[in-house]
C-alpha cells in the first residue's frame, strides 16, 4: 500500500489541552489570542489549506469541547472530524484523537501552541513516507546549538555526548497510521510514559526519520515565548 502512487488518507491531531499556569493565565494557553485569533486556530488554518489533508481530530480539556468546536466553525476550520476529550496525560489525550482515524492512513500529531507550523512540514512528511518504505515516521526538529550536559543523580555531569548528532524534536511528526495506533496499544500496555510520539513508535521497534524545521518553530509555554510575537498583537497576557 505504502510506496505505490495510490493517495493515502492523511490525518492530523492536534493537541489542545494545555493549561495556561506556566503563562500566567486563568484559561489554556491555546486560547491566549494572537493577531485576534486563539493560537490553536492559528496552526489549524496551517494544517487546514494543505491539500493532502482529509481530516483533523482536536483533543482539548472536556470543558472547553463545546468552545473549541465554536471557534472551529467560527474560524471556518472545515477538515475538522471532531472535538475529543484530553487525559491526564498528553499520551492519553493523543490516544483517545487516535480512536477517531484509520489505522490505514498517515497520521501526523502536532501541539496547538505551537503556530509556526510550516506547510513544507506538512507535505515533505506525507511525501518522505510515500517514497521511503524503510521508515514508519517523521519528525521535524532542528540541530541542538547548545552545548548538553547529561547529569547523574547527584546533580553532577556525568556526560557531554557530542553535539553532531543531537536533534530537538518539534512537531509535526508524522507516522503510519498502523504502528502508531500499535505503538500506543503497547505503551498503554507496559504503563510506558514516552516523552514524545516518536519515543513510543521508537520503543514498538519502529524506524524514525527526521526532516529540517525551524528555530522559530517554537512550542508557546512560558510568557517569555510571546517575544516572538509583537506586543501590540498579543491579548490576554500583561507584557512585563
Amino acid at each position: 500500500m505504502y510506496g505505490s502512487n495510490a493517495k493515502i488518507d492523511y490525518y492530523y491531531i492536534v493537541a489542545a489541552a494545555g493549561i495556561g499556569k506556566r503563562m500566567g493565565l486563568s484559561y489554556p494557553k491555546q486560547f491566549l489570542e494572537v493577531d485576534g485569533k486563539p493560537i490553536f486556530i492559528k496552526t489549524l488554518e496551517v494544517i487546514e489549506k494543505n491539500h493532502r489533508v482529509t481530516g483533523i481530530v482536536v483533543v482539548t480539556n472536556k470543558e472547553y469541547i463545546y468552545e473549541v468546536e465554536k471557534m472551529c466553525k467560527t474560524f471556518k476550520i472545515t477538515k475538522l472530524i471532531e472535538v475529543v476529550s484530553g487525559g491526564n496525560e498528553r499520551q492519553d489525550s493523543i490516544y483517545n484523537a487516535l480512536q477517531k482515524i484509520p489505522k490505514d492512513s498517515i497520521i501526523g500529531v502536532q501541539d496547538g501552541v505551537r503556530p509556526f507550523i510550516e506547510d513544507r512540514y506538512i507535505e515533505d512528511s506525507y511525501t518522505v513516507l510515500m517514497e521511503r518504505t524503510d521508515l514508519d515516521g517523521v519528525v521535524i526538529g532542528v540541530p541542538v546549538k547548545d552545548t548538553i550536559k547529561v547529569m547523574d543523580s547527584d546533580g553532577k555531569i556525568a556526560q557531554t555526548p557530542k553535539r553532531d548528532f543531537l536533534f530537538a524534536a518539534q512537531t509535526p511528526q508524522v507516522f503510519r497510521g498502523e504502528i502508531l495506533h500499535r505503538s500506543y496499544e503497547i505503551a498503554r500496555k507496559q504503563k510506558f510514559l514516552g516523552t514524545d510520539d516518536s519515543s513510543l513508535v521508537e520503543k514498538a521497534g519502529g524506524s524514525v526519520g527526521t526532516l529540517a524545521g525551524s528555530y522559530k518553530n517554537i512550542k508557546i509555554t512560558t510568557p517569555e515565548d510571546l517575544l516572538i510575537f509583537s506586543k501590540e498583537n498579543i491579548k490576554g497576557v500583561k507584557n512585563k
